[in-house]
């Protein structure tokens, strides 16, 4: 199979360390990738805040740079929920829907498509997953508390691969960070207290690393560390899955 690595803007600026993880896991498990360099934003910015109908360009874009690969893997929950319910070509409908039919959030191209068993990995320390919202709600990466049916967890189940990992127990672990893409600008102060109290649960339960598919919530939880002198540190999960 031949994959497109798509990187969300601001991992492609802020946290690089992630994105090569990807690439390089993928690679290790045999997956022939490739990287469009001229790939940009997808244009969830824009829709966030009420600007949808000025996104042409950014899924114009996309198609052109994707549409050849068999499948479209990028590490970031939010950023692939949007494309999957949003990307769209006036011209050509059906080539927007066939494109977002084989765009896949990292973890869950992991188990859905390779059906990953076992991982060489190894991280010795005490890890806190972030389930963020897109992620759970959107893509349905693991189970959401308020319903009565099996649990499960496509991020947790690759991590419970790694060996000499020790997942801790949250006392909320599908709450929200506060994070919200635009929410955060538009409403600090509700945005920074609610990734307070999830960054509050997460150091109560002694993590050492916090986890998760999307770095735009674990940027900002990495802040309110930051602010707070805390030693706790923040990865993508792809950095732990591809450790060795």
């Amino acid at each position: 199979m031949k994959v497109g690595l798509f990187i969300p803007c601001y991992v492609d600026q802020f946290y690089p360390g992630a994105a090569i993880a990807c690439l390089q896991l993928l690679e290790k498990l045999g997956v022939d990738v490739v990287y469009p360099k001229n790939q940009t934003c997808c244009g969830q910015p824009m829709a966030n805040s009420g600007f949808e109908h000025l996104t042409g360009g950014c899924n114009d874009l996309f198609i052109k740079n994707f549409s050849e690969f068999d499948y479209v893997v990028g590490p970031s929950g939010s950023c692939v929920l949007h494309l999957k319910e949003h990307l769209h070509n006036h011209d050509n409908p059906e080539i927007a829907t066939t494109l977002s039919n084989k765009l896949y959030e990292f973890t869950s191209f992991l188990t859905d498509v390779l059906k990953v068993k076992t991982l060489p990995a190894r991280f010795p320390h005490k890890v806190g997953v972030h389930q963020s919202c897109h992620g759970q709600r959107g893509l349905h990466l693991s189970q959401m508390t308020e319903l009565v049916a099996p649990e499960f967890s496509k991020p947790g189940s690759l991590l419970n691969m790694v060996k000499d990992i020790e997942l801790v127990h949250l006392s909320r672990k599908d709450e929200c960070c506060g994070f919200g893409g635009t929410f955060c600008v538009a409403e600090e102060a509700v945005s920074s207290k609610m990734g307070k109290d999830r960054v509050e649960d997460h150091l109560h339960n002694g993590a050492e690393y916090i986890t998760g598919v999307d770095m735009s919530c674990l940027m900002h939880m990495e802040g309110i560390l930051h602010r707070q002198g805390s030693k706790v540190k923040v990865l993508h999960i792809a950095e732990i899955l591809n450790g060795e």
